[in-house]
């Protein structure tokens, strides 16, 4: 019997995402998708490296039709890496605890029900994603939302030590402890070209408006434009910093003198010791160059 385009559905779910949800729902996925009349193919492994092998293979050999994730940013994230540049449309079920990335796009967020009948519905937009590289042009990975590169970055470093709190809380918590020795970086950017210095207290490239379990960090970013937009926070005093770093969980920081927004297709960012995240997820020592890649990723809507 020859398949129909949607038939065959891979499933990756992150089983410790969302204090351990994903794995109590992953069931419940499949037998909606199985109900909906999918095939569903696991692909989880026994461990992160292997299921993300079982997924690149299954998508780059064509044995699935549609790649659902179920997790949290991480493995939104993951997903995004899996498909973009490939005709396999990607599934996200939020179960995680920021969910940023399905929150902006206007995803079910803790919502299996609702999240898999949009999945089985079919629809898909082309959207962007940020793709980093090297200085050498190597492929270092893809992103969704946003790849944070100065004190967003050294918080992410801080929590990703730490074994308590788990959650939104752990990262509230390094933000407290981060703020009493941090102090402003310099920076050599390049946007389209053009360079520039900065010392600069916060640097990201975003792709997507928010990260940090609802901080729309560029609250005007638009995955849709082919375009990055770089966020700055100059240097400021610390007592000016901890005024304005609240308001980014509304957006109104850009308000600020201080906050300046570049947009630009490809951004070289360089300094010294900061470790880059995206997605909630680490990536590489700077520097580093981003593109936008217009288009490349197909995400069920």
């Amino acid at each position: 019997m020859t398949r129909t385009i949607g038939d065959r559905v891979g499933l990756l779910v992150n089983p410790t995402a969302g204090k351990h949800r994903a794995e109590a729902v992953g069931t419940r996925i499949a037998d909606l998708l199985e109900a909906g009349g999918r095939e569903v193919v696991d692909l989880t492994g026994l461990d992160a490296a292997r299921a993300e092998a079982k997924a690149r293979a299954a998508v780059a050999t064509g044995d699935i039709d549609v790649l659902v994730v179920a997790g949290g940013d991480g493995v939104a994230g993951l997903g995004a890496n899996l498909c973009a540049g490939t005709d396999v449309p990607l599934g996200i079920v939020a179960v995680g605890t920021g969910n940023d990335n399905a929150r902006e796009l206007g995803l079910p967020v803790r919502d299996v029900e609702s999240s898999v009948e949009r999945i089985l519905a079919g629809g898909t937009r082309r959207m962007d994603v940020g793709r980093v590289l090297t200085d050498d042009s190597e492929h270092v990975r893809d992103y969704l939302g946003v790849l944070s590169c100065g004190f967003d970055a050294v918080v992410n470093e801080r929590a990703n030590q730490m074994v308590w709190p788990r959650g939104p809380q752990r990262y509230n918590l390094a933000i407290l402890r981060e703020l009493p020795v941090f102090g402003s970086i310099h920076y050599d950017l390049t946007i389209d070209g053009r360079e520039r210095e900065v010392d600069a207290m916060l640097v990201c490239i975003a792709n997507g408006r928010a990260f940090g379990g609802g901080m729309k960090v560029a609250p005007d970013a638009d995955v849709e434009d082919g375009l990055l937009d770089v966020v700055i926070v100059h240097d400021i005093p610390m007592g000016t910093f901890l005024s304005v770093f609240p308001k980014v969980f509304k957006g109104t920081h850009v308000s600020h003198p201080a906050v300046e927004i570049v947009r630009g297709a490809r951004v070289r960012v360089a300094t010294e010791r900061i470790v880059t995240y995206a997605d909630g997820e680490r990536v590489a020592p700077l520097p580093l160059t981003v593109e936008a890649a217009p288009g490349a990723l197909s995400i069920l809507r």
